[in-house]
């Protein structure tokens, strides 16, 4: 097996440096747009330059994650941010927008394409089908099991690149809408508001019932089968980066997992460890009493008198440490900083690990119990522990490769690079050391100096072996660097094909995961009825619908696709040829050549360039995303040489997580769905259970009928998925829909927004 690439994050420049000095092969890191994690530091193009020329010096790798979904008026932007790529010399790009891809597959297919963890790729068949798009490598979804892992990562010619540390997200990445519909600031472009962090109540009691618990596999990425293991944390400090990355480097190198390396990740920040579902699936993920960093457990209360609490710490402690108790009913845990340390009654600035100590508790602190954990969550020893070295500023930079041929006659020298070119006139004689002549051209021209050139080749032709002196050869190389103009990299977008008619009046599509609820409807009003399958969908009741109207839809998870091959047989034999697909994986699986393809959602259509990439692959019409503004939306309907569908009634799934919140194990669960209500700061949600799959949605549908109806979209959509309805409930609001009006008590996300 081939060495596996150690990937650690950057959030600024000095948590790469440490990165690179405690052993990472490659780091990742943002640009100041286009970044996930937007909230973090992130590289200017003068820090990324330095940061890639000196990574490469040490023959390691730098890729950028231009990873969030644009909108139109920024593709220029996306250009320049390419431009600073191309002229920064990075590795590889983490990208999520299909508009993205299209513009570096035309115009920049010198850059290695990354597909990023948020194109949701859980399966083989996703990972197939981006590998023909061009992606070199796939970053996996962190929801899979080693199983699921081991059989993307044997796709031969495909890398693949896994998380083995770090947050994790309650939904799977790229399907979570929770913080774009709810709060305005959208995961899909770097703006998360963390809602999984926060506490709602469901029965009656208060709980974090999405907060998960950070990933470590440790020794466990021994058996990761993919070719880069990626530590998460790009808002982390170079603190934790140098210790988590020094941590997996040992483990790689076959020193095994120091005890003590994992105590100082720990101190620096840590909330409870799990290792998700990489063993398979595990309900012990989620940590529902606290919400955030914990720390290192060093004891357990054993009392509190006179404003002193009292236990036996189990780890080495000292004055000014950070120490945290999960004190009973606090969201977070209790924290405050050591000022004064007793062992014995005696005042200590340190206290070994076996002591029982005595800290003065700050004032105000809450009610502690005997038994409460205790967490050193803070270390002044841990803290001065990971020293590294970085070069000096401005002592790396990209030069650019230049080609020089330098040309010696009797009556002049000359040199030449591409269009620009020098010369010095002279009388010159045969040397009597043609070698030493020769050595003389090269060691002048390599001295590139305060240019930024770097001297790539030499091609000296001198037939005669004539002599030519080190001052006028310098005076040449002078002369002729300071001619040369190097051009900056100029991108241009791909042109988009020319847009077609659009409809002279709306039309309507509706979609359903259950026919009857159309029993009522009067479907000449809809063009299109879309049908959302599963694996034991009654797929007879189809022969009572229009089938020139019919269109199939697929769902965007599904692990395990071979459970849907048989009726996706029988439907392509029945004649059904209009499809919709939600996630890359069923691309790979359908015939794309000989269907009508339309893209759902969940594939975020935000600009015409990934518009115009979805027609590449064979899409007839897209579905605008449901996270988007109504003045780009306006705009790229008017420019799309597709056919586009607004959806303008849906219960949003804001999450979609594998999580499962049931009070019970997995050993023991019915498998029927169950409903739960939630309750945040006043706000009401539904979660849903179902085949193993959370769901949690706004009590609230989204509604945007009346917002919408002077957009001019091939289709106006309306969704009755997920939530349960009847005919005639679902007649009483199309009626509404039909005439542009919304359903009473809507949401409507960021559409009359100005930013998402």
């Amino acid at each position: 097996m081939k060495k596996q690439e150690l990937l650690a994050p950057a959030g600024d420049v000095e948590a790469g440096y440490a990165a690179l000095y405690y052993g990472a092969d490659a780091v990742y890191l943002g640009l100041s747009k286009f970044s996930a994690r937007a909230t973090a530091t992130n590289f200017d193009a003068d820090t990324l330059d330095e940061f890639t020329a000196y990574a490469h010096s040490l023959k390691r790798k730098v890729y950028v994650a231009l990873n969030t979904v644009l909108q139109e008026s920024e593709l220029p932007d996306l250009i320049k941010s390419l431009d600073i790529c191309t002229r920064c010399k990075v590795d590889g790009l983490i990208i999520q927008d299909l508009g993205v891809a299209r513009v570096m597959r035309e115009k920049y297919p010198w850059f290695e394409m990354h597909a990023s963890t948020q194109m949701a790729v859980h399966n083989k068949e996703g990972a197939l089908f981006l590998q023909k798009m061009g992606f070199k490598r796939v970053v996996l979804a962190r929801e899979l099991t080693a199983a699921e892992i081991k059989e993307i990562a044997a796709i031969p010619g495909l890398e693949t690149e896994a998380f083995i540390h770090g947050a994790l997200c309650y939904s799977y990445s790229g399907l979570c809408q929770f913080s774009a519909l709810e709060y305005g600031r959208s995961a899909n472009r770097g703006k998360c508001m963390y809602p999984c962090r926060a506490a709602f109540k469901c029965n009656g009691k208060e709980s974090h019932l999405f907060s998960m618990k950070d990933m470590a596999l440790k020794e466990d990425v021994l058996d990761m089968p993919v070719d880069s293991l990626k530590i998460e944390g790009r808002k982390k400090s170079a603190l934790y980066v140098a210790a988590v990355t020094d941590y997996y480097r040992q483990i790689l190198d076959g020193k095994g997992a120091s005890p003590l390396k994992e105590e100082n990740i720990k101190q620096i920040f840590s909330r409870p460890w799990c290792k998700f579902h990489f063993k398979g699936k595990d309900k012990a993920v989620i940590d529902r009493d606290f919400v955030g960093h914990r720390g290192l457990n060093i004891g357990t209360v054993e009392g509190v008198s006179r404003g002193k609490l009292r236990f036996m710490t189990n780890h080495a402690i000292a004055r000014h440490d950070g120490l945290q108790i999960d004190a009973a009913g606090d969201e977070k845990p209790f924290g405050f900083s050591v000022q004064k340390l007793f062992v014995g009654n005696k005042s200590v600035f340190e206290a070994p690990a076996g002591a029982t100590v005595e800290i003065e508790l700050p004032h105000g602190y809450p009610r502690l119990e005997r038994g409460d954990n205790i967490y050193l969550a803070s270390s002044g020893a841990v803290k001065g522990a990971y020293h590294y070295t970085k070069p000096k500023p401005q002592e790396y930079r990209n030069n650019n490769d230049i080609e020089v041929t330098v040309k010696v006659e009797s009556d002049r020298i000359s040199a030449q690079s591409g269009e620009f070119a020098a010369e010095i006139s002279g009388t010159f004689t045969p040397a009597n050391n043609p070698q030493k002549s020769a050595d003389a051209i090269k060691a002048a021209f390599a001295k590139t100096g305060d240019t930024t050139f770097n001297l790539r080749s030499l091609v000296i032709e001198n037939p005669q072996n004539l002599f030519t002196p080190a001052s006028m050869l310098n005076e040449l190389r002078r002369d002729l660097y300071g001619r040369i103009k190097v051009e900056e990299p100029q991108g241009e977008l791909p042109e988009i094909p020319s847009v077609g008619g659009k409809p002279a009046e709306p039309r309507f599509s509706i979609k359903v995961d259950d026919i009857n609820y159309l029993n009522l409807l009067d479907l000449d009003k809809f063009a299109e009825i879309i049908y959302l399958i599963n694996p034991h969908s009654d797929i007879s009741a189809l022969n009572k619908l229009p089938k020139n109207k019919i269109r199939i839809a697929l769902p965007a998870v599904c692990r395990h696709p071979a459970t849907y091959a048989d009726i996706i047989r029988r439907l392509l034999d029945g004649g059904y040829r209009k499809w919709e697909v939600a996630n890359y994986w069923a691309l790979e699986i359908l015939p794309l050549n000989q269907l009508d393809i339309s893209f759902d959602s969940s594939l975020y259509m935000l600009n015409t360039q990934a518009m115009a990439m979805a027609a590449e692959i064979g899409a007839s019409q897209v579905t605008l995303s449901l996270e988007d503004i109504k003045t780009n939306i306006c705009n790229i309907i008017k420019k799309s040489n597709l056919k586009t569908s607004l959806i303008i009634y849906q219960d949003v799934p804001l999450f979609t997580s594998v999580g499962c919140i049931r009070d019970n194990d997995c050993k023991h669960c019915s498998g029927q769905p169950m409903w739960f209500d939630l309750e945040r700061q006043g706000r009401t949600f539904k979660a849903l259970s179902k085949d193993c799959q959370m769901m949690v949605f706004d009590d609230k549908p989204y509604c945007i009928a009346t917002e919408a109806k002077d957009l001019a979209p091939d289709f106006f959509r309306m969704d009755f998925i997920y939530r349960q309805y009847d005919a005639q409930k679902v007649v009483d609001i199309t009626n509404k829909l039909l005439q542009f009006n919304n359903v009473s008590d809507c949401i409507k996300g960021n559409f009359i927004n100005n930013n998402i």
